[in-house]
């Protein structure tokens, strides 16, 4: 009798050992924010807004639908490379990081990440189902070393309302919009003049990475190949010049918000405290849920536009994207098959990514009846053509994001002569690529 309740323990212990045993790890990390008092249990991602609200209840619903996948998911600070380089060199990396487009180059240069080829394509999942700007993100010597999930760039975000009391709509209610860089001087004196507010609300404390993606964007509409050696960069040239000029005059002609960090901005803007908010694609859901709501600024006065051709060289904005990649470290057969089975539900919810306002890294989304009638999308679709990243070649682009930013704001804020901060630029970041 004894014998046969010890056997019948042991099996109860093997019958209740058998799901941990079976059940497979994968560690994510990701930026995009914490909100698991909200969304921490949602699995119903069409109920999620947001980027954080949509990334949390993706994996969430990805578990439900795969009880025997769990994804332990950590939450850094934007963007995250600090914590991921010490987690590199102590041996201690997750499985799948959020990494953007423009740091890729960092890590697969030092063989610290891995291809994703052979995962994608155990899944069936193709490199030419991707948009064009979405592949050429993540891929580096014929390779993708990254599951592309959106691009992103810079935007106009337009209040109607105030724009409409500056004189500047167009009888069919669309935006009255600069195709010029001397139009933008002229609409925002004629803005400040209307309503008494700054034209621009724009992102100027504790801040590089606005100033920098605006630069850029300004310098590929004069076509200029400031990058066209990857290991060295020209900013002495009349085309920076031009550009940097232009964003400190807006400064100086007061018809922009200043001493605005990134928050305070975001909220400026929904506080109907200026006309054209330049931020990114990852803000539309949130300000069209505030134009939906009766008696705010943006209540049925809200419409976004990409950034506008203010030079005649060629339409063009600076665009980036997100991805996830494969830090290199060992996996078993099983993880591996997991990390496949997430990156193809990322993929085939696409869409559910693409409502933040980024678009989608995946074709066929753009051809989803539900992705049309998202709105304003057909205002910024023409990104997916205009947006241009950086040479791929190009290593240390954060830190590049921040020089010139620290340069460009000295300048913009009269520290600095235009001459002089681009030529420290030049010189910083010409250090920075001679010491890789």
């Amino acid at each position: 009798m004894r014998r046969f309740l010890l056997s019948t323990a042991a099996l109860i212990a093997l019958s209740c050992g058998t799901p941990a045993q079976a059940e497979t790890k994968i560690e994510l990390q990701r930026f995009f924010g914490a909100c698991d008092a909200d969304y921490g249990t949602v699995t119903d991602v069409s109920k999620a807004v947001g980027e954080c609200g949509i990334i949390t209840s993706l994996v969430n619903k990805f578990e439900a639908d795969n009880p025997d996948i769990d994804v332990n998911v950590t939450t850094v600070e934007w963007p995250g490379y600090d914590q991921l380089n010490a987690q590199l060199a102590s041996g201690a990396a997750p499985d799948v990081v959020s990494m953007h487009y423009s740091a890729i180059s960092d890590y697969q240069s030092r063989g610290l990440i891995d291809p994703v080829d052979e995962v994608l394509s155990a899944e069936g999942i193709s490199p030419d189902s991707f948009t064009d700007a979405a592949r050429d993100g993540v891929t580096k010597d014929g390779k993708m070393f990254g599951l592309p999930f959106d691009n992103w760039t810079m935007l106009f975000h337009v209040n109607l309302n105030l724009m409409k009391e500056a004189g500047l709509v167009n009888a069919d209610g669309t935006p009255i919009l600069p195709k010029s860089a001397d139009e933008l001087i002229a609409q925002g004196k004629q803005f400040k003049e209307k309503t008494g507010k700054p034209y621009l609300v724009q992102i100027y404390a504790n801040e590089t990475a606005a100033y920098t993606r605006i630069l850029y964007t300004l310098l590929q509409q004069q076509n200029s190949d400031f990058f066209a050696d990857p290991t060295k960069i020209k900013l002495n040239t009349p085309e920076a010049k031009a550009a940097l000029e232009f964003m400190k005059k807006i400064k100086d002609e007061g018809l922009t918000t200043t001493g605005l960090d990134y928050a305070a901005a975001v909220t400026a803007f929904q506080n109907g405290d200026g006309g054209i908010a330049v931020n990114g694609t990852w803000l539309i859901g949130d300000y069209v849920a505030q134009s939906e709501k009766e008696g705010t600024p943006l209540a049925k006065g809200y419409t976004v536009y990409p950034v506008p051709q203010l030079y005649p060289g060629r339409d063009s904005t600076y665009a980036d994207g997100h991805s996830w990649v494969l830090p290199h470290k060992d996996r078993t057969p099983e993880q591996t098959a997991a990390i496949g089975k997430l990156f193809k539900f990322l993929a085939d919810n696409d869409y559910e990514w693409a409502r933040t306002g980024h678009l989608p890294s995946v074709k066929a989304v753009f051809d989803k009846p539900e992705f049309k009638a998202l709105p304003h999308r057909e205002n910024i679709a023409e990104i997916a053509q205009t947006g241009r990243s950086l040479p791929a070649a190009v290593q240390r682009q954060f830190p590049i994001q921040d020089i010139i930013g620290e340069e460009a704001g000295a300048a913009i804020n009269g520290d600095k002569s235009v001459d002089d901060a681009l030529t420290s630029a030049e010189s910083r970041i010409n250090d920075l690529l001679a010491n890789l």
